[in-house]
């Protein structure tokens, strides 16, 4: 029965390379030799991998990725039986490339087709890379730190509801909480206050099923009729439905509001034209799915890590009493900005376990890479490339003891991160794709732990959550239950 188990979690812990597989499979066979001078990366075939599988079966992804790298060095290539490459760049020094090159030398290709039926044809990967770039600079504009602060009153009106409806004391599963409560955010702050007053419920019951679209076999085969993709196909085109009556409701109406989806009806693109109903419907669907699960994942593993390490939990609980004290009890957008233990908190948690194990990428050109020790790989035109987060995450010649949770390692003293070079710290992606809501998802995970540390005294009940790879977005396994107890006001 264990080795079952183990064998399930292998599958499951190569799947991306697995996808990457089929989508080889399906397009353009790779050249047949590197148009480079330098010779390739040191391969892993289909016999190695068979000989290493006795080991690879008992360790989790993370340990299998580290595995590899102790015995090929920081870049090397996983080819099972030759029927596709996936080059494996493991270290800040051969990351410059994968996330600066342009999208004309690198890019995702089609291994982010599943995502499509999810989102829909007119948005992201269902369209050209022209289109699909302006549509990220309406993601950037509409989510620019200079607007963040609009965003502050709905989130604290979301949070202190929410949170005053717990009792004086109880027990609740802190990772449901989440996701409830980052719903409910991004209802008022994304979708506006038409959908949250109105038709959330309806909103909710549909993303759900939109979200578990996301499945192994639809990764696999993204339009194959089996009930979730169903469900999911009927449920997205609700969605654009329900969401394209709130575009029209707007743009018909004189007064406009301040949030994401007003910004995104206003975008236009380079030739004058403005994005229509479905184009916006398609981006807050994507926009929502990318940022709840980043936001209640990082909320979680920050619960988790502080319930867990008194020294940094009566850190983070000390700076919100002096900024409390200093902002006269309110939570004001610059306290926020102020809030640096707490930041560095939540990054670590990130840093152990961030929102995805790895980011891929397609090389449409050959391109050169040189490793910390100085050797110079040439990588072929047609590799897939795979960026570890989870390995890059805990390299120790960046991380002193990299399996602790240490948040002042980011502080100003170590700056572990910033000593250790650009692409030191990819949690968020880097470079050309940084990921445009990392300030959105600090600001939602600030206000929710500033709010819980300022008004309840909590413990963790549960073990400290082990990781579930059998998700394709890792998650904290099982429930995590806390009991809480709130402070009473001084009258």
């Amino acid at each position: 029965m264990e080795m079952a188990s183990s064998a399930k979690w292998f599958a499951v812990a190569l799947v991306f390379i697995t996808v990457i597989l089929l989508r080889v499979i399906r397009g353009r066979r790779m050249a047949a030799a590197p148009a480079s001078e330098k010779p390739p990366p040191p391969v892993v075939n289909g016999f190695t991998l068979l000989g290493l599988l006795p080991r690879l079966l008992t360790m989790d992804l993370r340990t299998k990725i580290n595995c590899l790298h102790d015995k090929y060095g920081s870049v090397f290539t996983v080819s099972p039986f030759g029927l596709t490459n996936v080059t494996f760049l493991i270290g800040p020094e051969v990351q410059s490339h994968f996330f600066q090159g342009l999208e004309s030398e690198i890019n995702h290709g089609n291994l982010l087709e599943f995502l499509v039926p999810m989102f829909g044809q007119e948005i992201g990967q269902g369209v050209d890379a022209a289109t699909r770039t302006e549509q990220s600079r309406f993601y950037l504009d509409a989510l620019k730190q200079s607007k963040l602060r609009r965003h502050l009153d709905p989130m604290l009106q979301e949070v202190e509801s929410y949170f005053g409806k717990w009792g004086l004391e109880g027990e609740v599963d802190l990772k449901h909480e989440f996701e409830e409560l980052l719903m409910l955010i991004s209802s008022r702050c994304l979708l506006g206050k038409e959908v949250r007053e109105k038709m959330f419920d309806e909103f909710y019951k549909l993303f759900r099923d939109v979200e578990n679209g996301l499945n192994m076999i639809s990764v696999f085969f993204p339009y194959i009729p089996i009930p979730a993709n169903r469900r999911r196909d009927k449920a997205r085109l609700k969605l654009i439905e329900l969401l394209s009556g709130t575009v029209r409701s707007r743009k018909s109406s004189p007064s406009v509001e301040e949030d994401v989806l007003q910004r995104l009806i206003d975008s236009k693109y380079k030739d004058g034209r403005s994005t229509t109903e479905t184009e916006v419907a398609g981006m807050i669907i994507a926009l929502i799915f990318g940022g709840k699960h980043t936001s209640s994942l990082a909320s979680t593993w920050t619960g988790a890590c502080l319930l867990t390490h008194p020294k940094f939990l009566a850190a983070a609980s000390q700076e919100q009493k002096e900024i409390m004290m200093k902002y006269e009890e309110k939570i004001e957008y610059d306290a926020l900005l102020e809030m640096n233990t707490l930041h560095n908190c939540i990054k670590e948690a990130l840093r152990l376990n961030p929102p995805t194990t790895m980011l891929v990428r397609k090389a449409l050109k050959h391109f050169t890479v040189r490793t910390r020790q100085g050797q110079e790989y040439g990588i072929p035109k047609g590799h897939t490339l795979a960026s570890p987060i989870i390995q890059n995450n805990y390299l120790p010649y960046i991380y002193k003891d990299p399996e602790v949770y240490d948040p002042d390692r980011f502080g100003p003293i170590r700056q572990e991160d910033v000593v250790g070079g650009k692409f030191s710290y990819t949690s968020f992606g880097g470079g050309r794709h940084f990921c445009s809501g990392d300030a959105y998802a600090y600001m939602q995970v600030k206000v929710i732990w500033s709010h819980l540390l300022n008004n309840f005294d909590l413990k963790l009940l549960s073990p400290y959550p082990k990781t579930d790879w059998s998700k394709l977005i890792p998650e904290p396994q099982g429930n995590m239950m806390v009991s809480y107890k709130r402070r009473q006001l001084l009258g």
